[in-house]
C-alpha cells in the first residue's frame, strides 16, 4: 500500500478485514463532489462573460449563481430524508442524471433567462448529490475510517474548487462559455458509472415510515423566504419592506415547521438528533465556520481588484492559496481524527481559522500579495483541519437510519453558513464604506478589514462550539 492510500484509508484495524470495494464508492463520490465544487467556481468565474453574451445586467447575471443556491438549499433536507426512505444509491444516481442533463441543457440556453431556468433544474440535481454523499460514506466505510473518508472527500471538493476558476476561464477563452457546462457530462458519466457499479443498494426492505410532505413544503418555503432576504438585504435596504417582509414570513413558516415535527410520526427533520450534544454543537461550529469562510471569499476579490488593481486572473492566482492548502491536509486531518478524535482537531482548525483571517486583517493595508497568500494559506490550513473531524462527529452522532437526515443538516449548514456570510460580510463592509465615504483607497481597506475581524470573532466562536462537543 502507498503512503497517500495509507493516509486515505489507513492500516488494517484489528479485527477488521479491508474491501477493495471501498476505494471505488470514494472515488464514484469523490468525482461527482470534484464536479459540483468545479461547476460551481468555474461559472462563478464567467459570470462577466455571460452577462455579456447574453446580454443581460449584472443583477440578472447574479441570479445564475442565486437561484442555484436557493434551490439546493431548499431541497436539501427534502431529498436526505428521501435518501433514508428510498435508499441513498437511488437518489443519488438521480441526482446524477438531472446534474448532467441540467448541465448539457445550460450549455444550450438561448437566453438568460432560460440559463437561470435551467440552472435551477441542475440544483435540483445537486441538492440530490450534496445531501446523500456523506450518508454513503458513513455507511460505507467502518467508523475507525470514517475520518480518513470524508477527509478525503473534502480533498476532491478542495481540488474542484482549486481547478474551476483556472480551467473554466481556460474552456471560455478557447471553446466558449457553454464548455463550461458541457465539461461536467464526461465527468458525470464516469461518476455514474462507478456509483452503478460499486455502491451497494441500500433501499430499505419495508419500512412503516412516509415522506413528511407538510414539514418538507413549509421548510422550504421558509427557507427560501430567509435566504432571498440574506442575499438581496444588501441590495434592497436592510430595513425595506420586502427585506422585513420576507424575514418575517421566514420566522412564521420556519416555527410553523417545528411545531409540524414534533407532532408528525415520521418527521423530515428528526428534532431527537439534537438532543445529542456532539451532533448539535458539531452543526453549529460548522455553521459559525462557513460563515466565516465565506466572509472572507467575499470581501477579498474587493481588496485584491479593486484595492490592489489586479485583473481577475491574477487575484484567482493569489486565491487559490486556501483551496491548495485545505486539499493537501483534510485528508490528514480525517486520518488524525479517527485516532485522537474529533474535539481537539476541530477546535485547533478553528482557533488557525481566526488567526489566519485576523492576519489578513492585519495586511490588507499595505502587505505584498506573497504575504497574503500565506495568510490565505493558514486559513486553509484552519478550514482543512476543522471540516473533516466535525462532519465526521456530526454524522457519526446519527444513528444508521437517519444518516440521510444528518447529511442533510450537514449541507443545510454550509448552504445557510455561505448566505449568512456573505449577507453579514456584506453589511459590514458597505456600512464602513458608507461612513467613511470612499469606495476606494483607504475607505475600501478599512471596510475589508472591519469586515475580517468581524469574521475572525466568529471564528472564535466556532471554536468554542468545537471544544463543546463531548
Amino acid at each position: 500500500m502507498s503512503a497517500a492510500a495509507q493516509v486515505l484509508f489507513g492500516p488494517k484495524a484489528k479485527g477488521y478485514t479491508p474491501d477493495p470495494r471501498r476505494r471505488w464508492v470514494l472515488a464514484a463520490i469523490g468525482a461527482g463532489t470534484f464536479m459540483s465544487g468545479l461547476d460551481g467556481s468555474a461559472v462563478n468565474t464567467v459570470l462577466p462573460v455571460l452577462r455579456r453574451e447574453l446580454h443581460t445586467t449584472v443583477a440578472g447575471v447574479e441570479w445564475v449563481t442565486t437561484v442555484y443556491l436557493l434551490v439546493v438549499s431548499a431541497l436539501l433536507l427534502s431529498f436526505g430524508r428521501a435518501g433514508d426512505l428510498r435508499g441513498h444509491k437511488r437518489i443519488y444516481l438521480a441526482g446524477f442524471g438531472l446534474f448532467v442533463l441540467g448541465s448539457g441543457l445550460c450549455g444550450l440556453a438561448p437566453s438568460a433567462g432560460a440559463l437561470i431556468a435551467l440552472r435551477g433544474l441542475q440544483a435540483v440535481g445537486a441538492a440530490m448529490l450534496f445531501s446523500n454523499a456523506p450518508a454513503i460514506l458513513t455507511k460505507s466505510f467502518p467508523p475507525e475510517q470514517r475520518g480518513r473518508a470524508l477527509g478525503a472527500l473534502g480533498t476532491f471538493a478542495y481540488l474542484g474548487l482549486t481547478a474551476g476558476p483556472s480551467l473554466g476561464g481556460w474552456l471560455t477563452s478557447v471553446l466558449g462559455w457553454r464548455s463550461v457546462f458541457y465539461i461536467n457530462l464526461p465527468v458525470g458519466a464516469v461518476a455514474m458509472a462507478l456509483t452503478f457499479r460499486y455502491v451497494e443498494d441500500d433501499r430499505p426492505a419495508e419500512t412503516a415510515e412516509r415522506f413528511d410532505l407538510p414539514g418538507a413544503a413549509l421548510f422550504m418555503a421558509g427557507l427560501v423566504a430567509l435566504l432571498v432576504a440574506l442575499n438581496q438585504g444588501h441590495a434592497w435596504g436592510w430595513a425595506s419592506v420586502p427585506v422585513l417582509a420576507l424575514l418575517a414570513a421566514a420566522l412564521l413558516l420556519l416555527a410553523a415547521f417545528l411545531a409540524v415535527e414534533r407532532r408528525r410520526p415520521s418527521p423530515m427533520l428528526d428534532l431527537s438528533l439534537f438532543r445529542s450534544w456532539t451532533f448539535s454543537a458539531a452543526t453549529v461550529a460548522a455553521l459559525l465556520n462557513y460563515i466565516c469562510v465565506y466572509s472572507v471569499l467575499f470581501v477579498l476579490p474587493f481588496l485584491l481588484i479593486q484595492g490592489r488593481g489586479l485583473d481577475p486572473r491574477h487575484a484567482g492566482l493569489v486565491l487559490t492559496a486556501q483551496p491548495i492548502v485545505m486539499a493537501l491536509v483534510a485528508p490528514l486531518a480525517g486520518a488524525l481524527s479517527d485516532r485522537l478524535g474529533s474535539r481537539l482537531l476541530a477546535t485547533c482548525g478553528m482557533l488557525a481559522l481566526a488567526t489566519g483571517v485576523a492576519l489578513l486583517a492585519t495586511l490588507a493595508g499595505s502587505a505584498s500579495l506573497p504575504a497574503l497568500a500565506v495568510a490565505l494559506g493558514v486559513v486553509g490550513l484552519g478550514i482543512g483541519v476543522f471540516v473533516s473531524p466535525n462532519n465526521s462527529a456530526l454524522l457519526g452522532a446519527a444513528p444508521r437510519h437517519r444518516q440521510g437526515i444528518a447529511s442533510g443538516v450537514l449541507a443545510t449548514a454550509r448552504n445557510l453558513g455561505m448566505v449568512l456570510g456573505v449577507g453579514l460580510s456584506g453589511a459590514v463592509f458597505t456600512t464602513v464604506l458608507a461612513r467613511t465615504g470612499a469606495a476606494t483607497g483607504a475607505g475600501l481597506v478599512q471596510g475589508v478589514q472591519a469586515s475580517l475581524y468581524v469574521a475572525a470573532g466568529v471564528a472564535v466562536l466556532g471554536a468554542v462550539a468545537a471544544f463543546s462537543k463531548e
